[in-house]
């Protein structure tokens, strides 16, 4: 039977064995132990720089602090370094760490019935109909809309957004008649988060379709880039998860600008590198994904965790731990490593991005019940691992640093400077990588706007992300040492519009950590006046916290470096332009019709 015509009952095993074979197993290995031997480089030079006498127990806890935060760093840096090499040399760098891609042509005839699911929760629902309108007008343009039925799943607990939902629907509904089924689907309680809505679309209607496509709210896709989803999961019957690269959308907040810019420049070289050892145990991020829905559905049901929340529970990040049991069931998950028609809205202001932190901090701690899970392959396991050491790092640095300062045993200096200055490289390898790459391509730099912009938003970028560390680290370690006591975020719409931060909701967010920069200042001028310049940018961005806050979610701000050019994403000038035509992101004042929705 061809694989574009099987049932859902014959895919809940995969049709043949995986491809891992002895090439990505050697790559695997190869990669290992790159960043086996680079940790235990610096591990060694950290113990030179720490003991100059006989070892001190703070040292020894200052060596295993420095030990909890190389995971990401050495990992990043060998991502990049690979990233850069396939960037350079190869003709196609990711044909040949994703080998699915070749099935991405154009022509191949689409026969998969894809469940479109866009899950929503109290959101902005203008915003959400100008998006959807768009991404479905394009599918309809395609004339392969007949596969494809769009479901708007809410788990909205405002009436008065529900009904507006409603009205979306029905006036979608209406626009496409019988070229575009739309569903509606509001529960009454959002029992499982995102996760159980979807779990219960899948219960619903889950069996009348090959395929899923997942959006979030704020989420949007090309819709060439959903027919490519399919028109790989078609030829691929043993991908159970294909994820795509996600990029930032063109944004008028400062901060979002910024952040998307430097999250742009790190992910090519990143994801590139990644995908070269991760092969079929892929990344899912929950959303601009797609999903074989038969093996999802019988494998990738979350258990309710022992417990109470925030540890306890039903699961919140759902995303890895599916992609995870996707896997074990013996499908691959793989990613597509191309920047092409997959985009996302980043949060405006940086108390949005800790919020947004803070959530997924919380899901990630939760992965401490599946790390002994039987069956999962080493690599699966090891990303469930590094997903808790990625917010673990945060509490890591500043013990690590606060220990430092009251250790009375001194360092030597010369090679502390020396390791944090290699440290810092190596977290910044990811950036500099693809920033080296688009400076030497002529086309790249004209789509991130010219030489002279490109340096002066990458040293915007630099700025920023070196005042934000310390707040956000500050962030998790409080939320952190709240989890045992109960401390939660919980589960809200995400605050998506351009608006400035007033001052009382600054201080109120960010309190702790002006608090904190006050201490250090003091306690460097009373103790050691001296070296307060190497903490300079530490305590810049702990008492600049709430003014920095505010200035970067200052709209003017965002408009002038709109204006000037800087911190542009090539979709800016090229890719979205008729998208921006069409009012894609600029502000919406649709009304909607009252009439009823199809259920």
């Amino acid at each position: 039977m061809n694989a574009d015509t099987r049932t859902n009952a014959t895919l809940t095993s995969p049709p043949e064995q995986p491809r891992t074979g002895l090439s990505l197993r050697g790559r695997r290995i190869g990669f290992a132990t790159l960043v086996l031997s680079s940790s235990a480089a610096l591990l060694v030079l950290m113990t030179v720089t720490l003991f100059t006498a006989a070892p001190d127990a703070i040292g020894v806890a200052m060596l295993l602090l420095f030990a909890l935060t190389l995971p990401w760093t050495t990992i990043g840096f060998w991502n990049a370094v690979i990233g850069f090499s396939l960037m350079i040399f190869a003709r196609d760098p990711a044909a040949l760490v994703a080998p699915h891609r070749r099935h991405a042509c154009g022509d191949a005839k689409v026969a998969s019935k894809t469940a479109l699911l866009i899950c929503i929760r109290n959101e902005n629902t203008a915003r959400l109909s100008r998006n959807l309108t768009w991404m479905m007008d394009g599918l309809v343009a395609t004339g392969e809309a007949r596969w494809f039925h769009l479901y708007m799943l809410s788990d909205s607990n405002q009436p008065e957004v529900a009904a507006t939902e409603e009205r979306v629907a029905c006036a979608m509904a209406q626009r496409f008649g019988t070229a575009l089924q739309v569903t509606y689907r509001r529960r009454e309680q959002s029992t499982g988060f995102k996760a159980g809505n979807i779990r219960d679309f899948c219960e619903q209607w889950g069996r009348r379709h090959q395929f899923a496509i997942v959006l979030d709210a704020d989420s949007v896709m090309a819709p060439e880039a959903m027919l490519r989803l399919v028109r790989i999961m078609q030829a691929e019957p043993r991908i159970g998860i294909l994820q795509t690269l996600v990029t930032g959308l063109p944004s008028a907040s400062a901060f979002a600008r910024i952040f998307q810019f430097g999250m742009r420049l790190g992910m090519r070289s990143y994801t590139l590198g990644a995908a070269s050892w991760q092969g079929d145990c892929g990344p899912y991020w929950g959303h601009n994904a797609i999903l074989r829905l038969a093996p999802f559905i019988e494998h990738c049901h979350l258990p309710v965790l022992p417990g109470e929340p925030p540890l306890g529970g039903h699961v919140l990040s759902h995303d890895q731990l599916e992609a995870v049991l996707m896997r074990r069931a013996g499908f691959e998950v793989r990613v597509l490593p191309d920047e092409e028609g997959s985009w996302e809205e980043n949060p405006p202001s940086l108390p949005e991005f800790i919020r947004r932190d803070l959530r997924w901090c919380q899901g990630n701690m939760q992965y401490f019940h599946f790390l002994a899970l039987p069956g999962l392959p080493t690599v699966s396991r090891c990303q469930l691992g590094l997903a808790i050491a990625m917010y673990l790092s945060a509490p890591a640095w500043l013990v690590f640093l606060a220990l430092g300062l009251t250790r009375p045993q001194p360092f030597r200096t010369d090679l502390g400077i020396t390791l944090f200055i290699i440290t810092l490289a190596m977290g910044l390898a990811p950036k500099i990588a693809t920033l080296a790459d688009v400076l030497m391509r002529a086309d790249l730099r004209r789509a991130y706007g010219g030489t002279t912009r490109i340096i002066i938003s990458v040293a915007l970028e630099f700025l920023l992300t070196l005042l934000i560390a310390p707040v956000c680290a500050v962030a998790v370690t409080i939320f952190l040492l709240g989890l045992p006591f109960g401390r939660q975020v919980g589960w809200t719409s995400q605050q998506r519009d351009v608006e400035g931060v007033p001052l009382a909701m600054a201080a109120r967010r960010l309190w702790p950590q002006t608090l904190l920069g006050i201490a250090l200042v003091l306690w460097f001028l009373q103790v050691a006046p001296g070296p307060i310049w190497f903490w300079a940018p530490l305590m810049a961005g702990l008492l600049g916290a709430i003014p920095l806050a505010m200035l970067s979610a200052h709209p003017p701000l965002g408009r002038l470096l709109s204006a000037a050019g800087l911190c542009r994403v090539p979709e800016e000038s090229a890719q979205l332009q008729g998208a921006a035509a069409a009012g894609l992101f600029s502000p919406c004042t649709t009304d909607f019709s009252t009439a009823s929705v199809n259920k």
